[in-house]
């Protein structure tokens, strides 16, 4: 196992290394192998434990009924998922959390995560970080209304490019979304989505070639 991606990992923050094998073992910690679009938890599923992804890339979704599947995050190494759920035993999922490459996954289950009885200081600093992990996925959530509450859908692309351009703390950024992705994080169609963002770079607005965005604000009349 990879303990310099756990190191990075928020989870884990205050931790010292060395301390990081014997707090996995106490908890029961285990590791999974998936392949591209093998799904690691499926709407419907009970969470019995949180998940750090080691390697690749995992995409939460959510998909209704009739199939109609729109994007919600994009998780990258060193991220949690699945924690809301693995801390309500017994809810069941809403979304999915599929493999978007092939991944490694850490699962750390619940019963010995939230077991005061398992406590010990380093286990204490986990569970504090743990509510922290949460507060910052609620941003998240507040994040992407903002992105989604736009009518148009030029002002749904503005709102996630200019958030783009400050988690980057540069006007020109590479997103973690392809063009289907993009589509599906912000619900609307992609031919649309594709359209709109010809017209954007036909008016200056911005730059872009596949994943890669240059801002130019001189040019926006928003």
């Amino acid at each position: 196992m990879n303990l310099s991606i756990l190191a990075r990992c928020g989870l884990f923050r205050g931790i010292e290394t060395a301390e990081l094998s014997p707090l996995l073992r106490r908890l029961h910690a285990c590791t999974r192998e998936f392949d591209k679009f093998q799904p690691i938890y499926r709407v419907g599923d009970t969470a019995h434990a949180l998940c750090i992804l080691l390697s690749g890339g995992v995409n939460i979704e959510r998909c209704d009924a009739w199939g109609h599947k729109m994007l919600l995050d994009h998780i990258t190494p060193g991220s949690v998922f699945a924690e809301t759920y693995a801390c309500v035993p017994g809810t069941p999922m809403m979304v999915s959390a599929v493999a978007d490459e092939p991944s490694e996954v850490l699962f750390l289950p619940s019963e010995m995560l939230l077991s005061s009885a398992a406590q010990d200081s380093a286990h204490s600093v986990l569970l504090r970080n743990l509510l922290d992990v949460t507060a910052q996925k609620n941003l998240l959530l507040t994040r992407k209304i903002f992105h989604t509450s736009p009518k148009s859908m030029r002002g749904k692309l503005l709102s996630y490019l200019s958030a783009q351009a400050v988690q980057h703390g540069s006007d020109t950024f590479d997103i973690p979304f392809d063009r289907q992705q993009l589509a599906d994080y912000l619900g609307v169609d992609r031919s649309a989505l594709s359209a709109e963002l010809s017209r954007m770079q036909r008016d200056g607005l911005i730059s872009y070639k596949k994943s890669h965005f240059v801002l130019n604000h001189s040019q926006s009349d928003e």
